[in-house]
């Protein structure tokens, strides 16, 4: 039965659940995100802060995509042609970056929907019908969907569709330490990449992305074994291992930071069932992410869009 100008809420605003969002508005339904974060980002997050040496900021989430599927492939046409995102030949024949910052993305998706920001949603409660999202909001929806990673879509999701919950708990992300630190000058390490090196998952010299430059900035991930075993270690401890492993990757000693930050990644990188995105057309809840697809930006946009697919069909 077609039912058109259906109400949904959705919890996160990472991609997924943008262009998830972004799908189901253009056709005539009223959407409204809910994401616990400050501002557009999420895994695509970046940093900006204050230095003696001026302003840099730092991509500390995804460092690129690539664009492989024809559909996700002409939606980057269209960043493209808007000068938000561009190749990074550096990271590879076909990585993109978004452009002067990877967030930019984010918020264009986000920039013509409803997104309520710092909105930690406690619950999801059905009732007569309709589902409310406890402690964001009083408003009821038709439907409801999760775009969270799935240590924290299992949880909203248990008390409705315990399937649903199990195929999330099922796939658990490595976490990722990262930790931001920026230099006065250009340190001595020729390439603007360092990949597998002992305890660094990877490294990029921020400053050297296209569309960014600014003082010497560099974003260090590392690898999902060591930071499982220094998951909760203090950050300062975190960013001078991670600094001192940067350090033997250089041909000469590097200088004092004037910037250092660490940040935990709890859910960095998901473990995929390949599901595509869930969806109860009886009961209107649903959950997308790359959890259901693979641990990628691409697929994260995929699953948002797949979803938003299935309940347009359904309700034609």
């Amino acid at each position: 039965m077609k039912t058109p100008g259906m109400s949904i809420g959705i919890v996160g605003a990472g991609i997924a659940g943008l262009a998830c969002a972004v799908r189901l508005q253009a056709a005539g339904h009223s959407v409204k995100l809910f994401d616990k974060g400050r501002g557009a980002g999420g895994r695509m997050a970046t940093r900006r802060v204050a230095s003696p040496c001026g302003d840099v900021a730092f991509d500390h989430g995804a460092q690129f995509f690539t664009a492989r599927d024809p559909h996700f492939a002409a939606a980057v046409t269209g960043w493209a042609a808007r000068k938000i995102v561009t190749p990074w030949p550096s990271a590879g024949d076909d990585a993109w970056v978004g452009t002067p910052a990877m967030n930019v993305v984010v918020k264009a998706l986000a920039e013509p929907l409803a997104v309520e920001w710092n909105a930690h949603v406690d619950a999801l409660r059905r009732s007569d019908g309709s589902w409310f999202l406890d402690s964001v909001s009083d408003k009821s929806f038709d439907a409801v969907i999760v775009a969270t990673p799935a240590e924290q879509a299992g949880p909203l999701l248990v008390a409705h569709e315990p399937a649903m919950a199990a195929m999330a708990q099922a796939c658990p992300s490595a976490p990722c330490w990262t930790a931001m630190v920026a230099f006065g000058e250009r340190i001595a390490i020729a390439e603007d990449i360092v990949r597998d090196a002992g305890i660094i998952g990877w490294a990029a010299r921020n400053s050297g992305k296209p569309g960014r430059g600014g003082i010497e900035a560099w974003v260090i991930h590392a690898t999902a074994d060591w930071s499982r075993d220094h998951l909760e270690d203090g950050e300062t401890r975190v960013v001078d291992a991670l600094l001192a492993a940067l350090a033997a990757e250089a041909t000469q000693p590097l200088p004092a930071p004037v910037v250092r930050i660490g940040h935990r990644w709890r859910y960095a990188r998901a473990r995929a069932v390949r599901h595509g995105a869930l969806w109860n057309d009886a009961t209107r809840i649903g959950a997308v992410g790359d959890w259901l697809l693979a641990p990628r930006v691409e697929s994260a946009w995929l699953s948002g869009r797949m979803l938003a697919g299935r309940i347009l069909s359904a309700n034609r």
